[in-house]
């Protein structure tokens, strides 16, 4: 890919994302799903406004609204972030020391990553011994497998050889929904690599949302749900894919701590 097309890609990713992070930030809704999902992927970590978190792909996350000490970071130019840089080199990016990390989070990241697990075997070397990689991604449940694999935008392709993508044309546009997924409960070969860095299990998998994310109307609309309606059905919801993930699970929150 020349030059000038990945700058020309990289910008209009970057409009895009402005304008996603105004939609989402407007969507009341959207907003107490993201919060209740963060309550999740931090339940258990002690005194969590003290710890140094790194957050991966932060262009339209909302999560430094509610955690103030999140040092943000993109692979964009945003003005908005704490550091721009792409991940897929976060080994050798200096600002950050190595072992000073206490928490690296991602949401809806890693899919888009061309190299996913090198990633994050790489991103161990800046946490601290005991520190953990959070991430969420989505999950193919009977459910949800309809949902991510003919109506969402992002492609889902299971018939990979390896767990890489094998084009990438800019942040936004490069997707393999089912790369987490079948890297964590579908070939135990895949990540046996992360064993030597971390600590992790299936078993002990989070799953979060089956139709709450969708009645938000996403980044991309706003359904006119009531506020106080949406609030009592999100709480039904997470018990339902909690309860019977297999069924209408639509994301898992898997925790690798660093040996």
């Amino acid at each position: 890919m020349n030059s000038v097309h990945t700058e020309d890609l990289l910008k209009h990713d970057e409009t895009i994302t402005l304008i996603n992070r105004d939609r989402l930030q407007q969507n009341t809704n959207l907003l107490l799903w993201y919060r209740k999902l963060y309550e999740c992927q931090f339940r258990n970590v002690e005194d969590i406004t003290e710890k140094a978190i790194l957050e991966i792909g932060s262009g339209t996350s909302p999560l430094k609204l509610f955690y103030k000490n999140v040092i943000t970071s993109d692979i964009l130019d945003l003005h908005y972030t704490d550091y721009t840089f792409d991940c897929h080199n976060i080994d050798s990016f200096e600002p950050i020391p190595d072992d000073s990390i206490d928490i690296i989070t991602l949401t809806n990241v890693l899919h888009h990553l061309k190299e996913p697990l090198i990633f994050l075997i790489k991103a161990g070397t800046k946490l601290k011994n005991g520190g953990q990689i959070i991430l969420t991604e989505p999950f193919f449940s009977v459910f949800s497998y309809v949902i991510w694999k003919y109506l969402h935008h992002e492609p889902s392709i299971f018939d990979i050889s390896l767990p890489v993508l094998d084009e990438v044309k800019g942040p936004l546009s490069s997707a393999n929904m089912s790369i987490p997924y079948l890297v964590f409960f579908k070939r135990a070969d895949w990540n046996r690599a992360l064993s030597d860095v971390f600590t992790f299990s299936t078993n002990n998998a989070v799953y979060f949302s089956a139709f709450s994310y969708m009645m938000t109307g996403g980044i991309s609309r706003s359904l006119l749900i009531p506020h106080f309606l949406y609030k009592a059905f999100l709480h039904f919801d997470l018990w339902l894919a909690r309860a019977f993930p297999k069924i209408f699970g639509s994301f898992f929150i898997m925790k690798l701590i660093k040996k």
